[in-house]
C-alpha cells in the first residue's frame, strides 16, 4: 500500500513538473518574478552562508590537524585535506542540506498558503497556468543563483581555514601551499554540477508539497516539514549517484 502511494505521489510530481516547465505566457512578468526569486531565495541567504562557511572552514582545519599527528605526513596535508573536503562535499552537499531547511520550507509554506487561501484556484479560473506561473520562476531562480552561492562558500570556508592557522595550528604559508598542491579543477565543476541538480531538487520538491497541500494552516506546516525531509533525502541520494558517475 505504501509503495502504491509513493508511486502515485511520484506520478503527481512528474505531472506537476511537466505543467510547470513551459513557455511563460508573459515573458516580462516571468523575468520579473525570476529576478525576485533569485534575490529572495539566494541573495538573502548569503549572510547565513558566510557565517556557516567561515566556521566550518575553521573546524575542518582544526579537526584535520588533530587527526594528522603522524610525523611522517607532510604539514601541507592539512591544507590539502581541508581543500578536498570543502570542494567535494561541504560547498555543495552540506550547503544544500542547510539551505533546504531555509529555502524549502519557505517555498512550501508560500505556495501552500496560496493553495489553502484559494489563490491558486483563482489563477486557474482566470485561465493562468498556475503551476508555470508559481513554480518555474522558483526553480530557474534557485538553479541560477545556487552555483554562485557554492563559489562563495568555497572561498569563505578556505579563508576560515587559513584564518585559524594564525592560532598556531599550522604555518599559514604551509596551509596555502597545501590547498594549491595537486589541485584538480574538475572538482570545482563537480561541485557546481551538483549544485544545479540539488537546486532543482529543493525547489521542485518544496513546490510540489506546497502546491498539493490540502486543509488549513496545520497542513501547510506539515507540508513544509515533509518538503525539507524529502529534499534532504533526495539530495543525499543524488549525491551518491553523481559521485559514482562523475568521479569513479
Amino acid at each position: 500500500m505504501a509503495i502504491i502511494k509513493s508511486l502515485e505521489a511520484f506520478g503527481d510530481y512528474c505531472m506537476l513538473m511537466w505543467r510547470s516547465i513551459g513557455v511563460p505566457e508573459r515573458g516580462r512578468e516571468f523575468f520579473k518574478r525570476y529576478l525576485n526569486e533569485m534575490a529572495k531565495l539566494g541573495i538573502d541567504s548569503i549572510p547565513l552562508i558566510l557565517i556557516v562557511s567561515l566556521f566550518i572552514g575553521c573546524l575542518c582545519t582544526i579537526l584535520i590537524k588533530l587527526n594528522l599527528n603522524n610525523p611522517l605526513l607532510p604539514r601541507y596535508a592539512i591544507g590539502y585535506s581541508t581543500r578536498e573536503i570543502i570542494l567535494l562535499e561541504f560547498s555543495s552537499t552540506i550547503l544544500c542540506l542547510i539551505l533546504s531547511g531555509k529555502i524549502g520550507s519557505n517555498i512550501a509554506s508560500e505556495i501552500g498558503s496560496m493553495r489553502v487561501s484559494e489563490q491558486i484556484d483563482a489563477l486557474d479560473i482566470m485561465g493562468v497556468n498556475s503551476a508555470c506561473y508559481l513554480i518555474m520562476p522558483k526553480i530557474f531562480g534557485l538553479i541560477t543563483i545556487l552555483p554562485f552561492l557554492v563559489i562563495i562558500t568555497m572561498g569563505t570556508a578556505l579563508f576560515g581555514g587559513w584564518a585559524v592557522c594564525f592560532t598556531g595550528i599550522v604555518d599559514p604559508e604551509t596551509y596555502i601551499y597545501g590547498i594549491q598542491t595537486d589541485f584538480v579543477p574538475f572538482n570545482v565543476f563537480f561541485a557546481l554540477i551538483k549544485s544545479v541538480i540539488f537546486g532543482f531538487v529543493i525547489a521542485s520538491i518544496a513546490s510540489y508539497y506546497g502546491y498539493t497541500v490540502k486543509g488549513g494552516s496545520v497542513e501547510v506546516g506539515k507540508a513544509s516539514t515533509d518538503a525539507v525531509v524529502m529534499s534532504n533525502v533526495m539530495i543525499l541520494v543524488c549525491d551518491v549517484i553523481l559521485t559514482k558517475i562523475l568521479l569513479m
